[in-house]
Order: structure tokens, then sequence, then C-alpha cells
């Protein structure tokens, strides 16, 4: 029984891990890309105006998408389903009985 929960705890945070490192990766690609499209649009803006124009500028649209799914992954990987929730709510069902 002991090993049985053993190595289902084990293979729960084996797939925390991957979520985390996962999560990791995207948050680099997603400051890399937002950068080069913010800096695009910066010198793509100065280019075409001749000055630094106040419009809404296009990069926010995706830094907003990509941030939310980026924070949807986020509370996955650190919030969510963590294993000392897990185990906390398992204490309490196992106390009722």
């Amino acid at each position: 029984m002991e090993t049985t929960l053993q190595t289902e705890r084990e293979l729960m945070l084996w797939k925390q891990a991957k979520k985390r490192v996962s999560f990791k990766r995207q948050l680099a690609a997603y400051v890399i890309v937002n950068v080069f499209l913010w800096i695009l649009w910066y010198i793509g803006d100065k280019e075409t105006t001749g000055t630094f124009s106040m419009n809404i500028p296009w990069p926010l649209w995706c830094s907003l998408g990509w941030g939310i799914g980026l924070a949807f992954k986020f509370a996955d990987a650190y919030i969510l389903n963590r294993p000392e929730a897990i185990e906390k709510e398992f204490q309490k069902l196992k106390d009722r009985q």
C-alpha cells in the first residue's frame, strides 16, 4: 500500500515538474518574442511618422493574448494541483471516516 502511494506521489510530482519546465520555456519564448515585436513596432512607428506616436500599439494585442494564456499555464504549474493541497484534502477525507 505504502509503495503504491509513494509511486503515485512520484508520478504526480513528475507531472508537476514537467508543467513547470514547460511554463518556464514558454515564458522565455514570450519574453524574447515580445521584446522583438515591441522593438519592431517602435522602430517602424518612428520611421513612418517621423516621431513616436501614442496610438494603440499593435504588439499590445500579441502581449495580452499570449500573456493571458501564460497566466493560466502559470496557475496550473504553480498554484493549482499542488501535491500538498491534494495530501491535505486526502487527510481531511481520511479523518472523516
